[in-house]
C-alpha cells in the first residue's frame, strides 16, 4: 500500500464517468475511499490539508472539507488537531486481509466460485431449470400477448384519477392481503354472471399474477418429494412453479376432449392435486367435455384431490359461448380457480386473482402477506371501477370480435404460405394457434431460420414430459394486425424454402 499522497492519481479518479452525476464533494469523498479501498492510499497516509486541496483541485475549500468530514463519520481517515488528516490506522490489516485472499484465490484456478455457489438445493434446482421469460416487447409469434394498441387508456387514466381523489391517503398504505374489497366483489360478480362459477367475494384472493396463483399452489398444496398431476402436454409456466417447490410432476395425457379422466383414476402415484386448463387446453386447444368435467370433480370429492382449474384466456372463444368454468359445477369445493387480467387487459398491469374454497382462503391468504403483502391499492380500486361500469366487459367483447378476425387471418395466411411445412389445428378460442411440423422438418431447425429474420417460433416440443414430443410451434397472433400476420408469415415461409 502506497505511504504518500498522490494527487494525479485523485484526479484520475475524480474523472472516472460513474462519479458524474454526483456532487462535488460527493465525488472527492467517493475518490478518496475507492483509493483507501483499493490499497492506493495505505494505512496513516497524511492527507493534504482542505483549504491546499481545494486549490489543487480548483474548488471551494467547503466542498472538500464537506468530503472529509464524511469520510472521517464512515471510518475511513482520522482528523488530528494541529496535525491533521491521516488514513485511518485500524482498518490496514482487514484491508491487507482482504488483498491477500483476493490473490489467493486468483492464484488458485479451482478457487473461482461457480454459478451457484452458496445456493441452498432449491436455489441450485432453480438456477439450473432456468426461469420464465416475459415478452417485453411485441413481436411475431409471441404467444400470450394481447392486443394493448386498443386499450381505452383515457378512460383508465380518469377512473383511476377518480379513485385517487376519492380514496385520498388511503391509497399509500398497506392493503388487505387478500385484495380490496371493491375489487373482490366485482370479481365474484362477473365470475358468477360470466363464468357461471359460485363464488363469493370472501372467496377471491387478488393476486399479482397467474405465476403467483400457481407459486402458491406449490407452496401450500404439495410438500416437496410429493407428486403433482399436470396435463400432459401443459403449460410450462406451471411445470416450473411445482418444480421450484421440489415437487415430483406426473404428467396426464390430454386428447380431443382435453384432460383424460380415466387416467386419473388409474393413477397411483398418491398426488394430492391435478393441474387442468379446461376451457382452453394449453397448447392444443381443446375443451374438456362436460362429461369429463363432471367426472373430475367426482373424481376429486371422492379421492379427496384438490382441483387447480387455469382458466387463464377462456374469455377468448370464438365459437359459440365459452364453456362454464368447471368451479361452478364443483359442488364439493374442490376446485381452485385461477384467472388474470394480464391477458384480457395488458400484460403490465400484473393482476390475477383465485377463488378458493372457503377452507383455503386464510392459509393463502397468510402465504400471500408472506411472499409481497398486497397488490398495489390504486390499481385494484381503478380496475374495480373499471369493471363496475361495464368498461371491462366492453373491452372483452371488442377483443373477442377483433381477436376472431386475426385467427382467422393466421389461419388464411398458414393455409397459403406454409403448405408442405406445417399443418394449423385451429382451437375455438384463445390467443394462439398450435402448428404441426410435416415430415421432413426439424423444429429446432426451423427456430433458427426464423429467428434469421426476426421471427419468433415457440416450439410445441417443450410442453411434452416423456419421450414422445409433438415437433410443431404455437403460434401467437392477438397482438398483431391482419396485414403484419399476412406479411411475417410470407416472410416466414420465403426464410424457410430458401435456407
Amino acid at each position: 500500500m502506497s505511504r504518500t499522497f498522490e494527487l494525479e492519481t485523485l484526479k484520475m479518479r475524480l474523472s472516472d464517468p460513474e462519479f458524474r452525476p454526483l456532487d462535488l464533494h460527493q465525488r472527492i469523498q467517493r475518490a478518496l475511499r475507492g483509493l483507501i479501498l483499493d490499497g492506493a492510499l495505505g494505512p496513516g497516509v497524511k492527507l493534504p490539508a482542505s483549504r491546499a486541496l481545494a486549490k489543487s483541485l480548483a474548488v471551494s475549500r467547503d466542498t472538500v472539507e464537506n468530503a472529509y468530514v464524511q469520510l472521517q463519520r464512515d471510518g475511513f481517515i482520522q482528523r488530528r488537531e494541529g496535525s491533521g488528516s491521516y488514513v485511518c490506522e485500524t482498518i490496514g490489516a482487514q484491508l491487507r486481509g482482504s488483498a491477500r485472499r483476493r490473490q489467493q484465490l486468483q492464484g488458485q484456478p479451482g478457487k473461482s466460485r461457480a454459478p451457484g455457489a452458496g445456493l441452498s438445493r432449491r436455489g441450485a434446482l432453480l438456477l439450473q431449470r432456468g426461469g420464465v421469460s416475459d415478452q417485453q416487447a411485441v413481436t411475431a409469434f409471441a404467444t400470450g400477448l394481447p392486443e394493448t394498441r386498443s386499450f381505452p387508456l383515457d378512460v383508465w387514466e380518469r377512473l383511476q384519477r377518480q379513485a385517487s381523489k376519492d380514496y385520498r391517503a388511503n391509497v399509500l398504505l398497506h392493503g388487505d392481503p387478500q385484495g380490496a374489497l371493491p375489487l373482490r366483489k366485482a370479481i365474484a360478480a362477473y365470475l358468477n354472471l360470466e363464468r357461471g362459477a359460485k363464488v363469493q367475494a370472501e372467496q377471491i384472493l387478488v393476486l399479482s399474477s397467474t405465476r403467483q396463483a400457481l407459486y402458491l399452489c406449490a407452496q401450500l398444496l404439495v410438500d416437496a418429494g410429493k407428486p403433482i398431476l399436470l396435463e400432459n402436454p401443459g403449460y410450462f409456466g406451471a411445470r416450473k412453479a411445482f418444480e421450484a417447490a421440489e415437487a415430483r410432476i406426473v404428467p396426464i395425457d390430454v386428447d380431443s376432449q382435453g384432460i383424460r379422466t380415466d387416467l386419473l383414476r388409474t393413477d397411483r402415484s398418491g398426488a394430492r392435486c391435478v393441474y387442468v386448463t379446461p376451457s382452453h387446453q394449453y397448447p392444443t386447444g381443446a375443451t374438456l367435455s362436460l362429461e369429463r368435467r363432471l367426472e373430475l370433480t367426482r373424481w376429486a370429492a371422492e379421492q379427496e384431490k384438490w382441483i387447480i382449474e387455469d382458466d387463464y384466456d377462456s374469455e377468448f372463444h370464438y365459437d359459440g359461448l365459452p364453456t362454464a368454468c368447471v368451479q361452478g359445477l364443483d359442488p364439493y369445493q374442490r376446485t381452485l380457480y385461477i384467472g388474470t387480467f394480464s391477458k384480457t387487459l395488458y400484460p403490465g398491469l400484473r393482476m390475477g386473482y383465485m377463488a378458493l374454497p372457503s377452507e383455503l382462503v386464510s392459509a393463502f391468504s397468510a402465504a400471500r402477506s408472506i411472499m409481497d403483502g398486497h397488490t398495489p391499492q390504486i390499481l385494484q380500486l381503478t380496475l374495480a371501477r373499471f369493471m363496475e361500469e361495464g368498461h371491462y366487459n366492453a373491452h372483452v367483447r371488442a377483443m373477442r370480435k377483433l381477436y376472431a378476425e386475426r385467427r382467422q387471418a393466421m389461419l388464411d395466411a398458414i393455409g397459403r404460405h406454409l403448405q408442405g411445412i406445417a399443418v394449423a389445428l385451429p382451437p375455438p378460442g384463445g390467443l394462439q394457434i398450435p402448428c404441426l411440423l410435416e415430415p421432413g422438418w426439424s423444429e429446432a431447425l426451423t427456430q433458427q431460420r426464423a429467428a434469421r429474420v426476426g421471427i419468433q417460433l415457440p416450439g410445441l416440443s417443450r410442453l411434452y414430459a416423456g419421450e414422445h414430443k409433438q415437433p410443431g410451434w404455437l403460434l401467437g397472433y392477438a397482438s398483431l394486425s391482419s396485414h403484419e400476420i399476412e406479411t411475417t408469415m410470407a416472410r416466414l415461409a420465403q426464410a424457410l424454402r430458401k435456407a
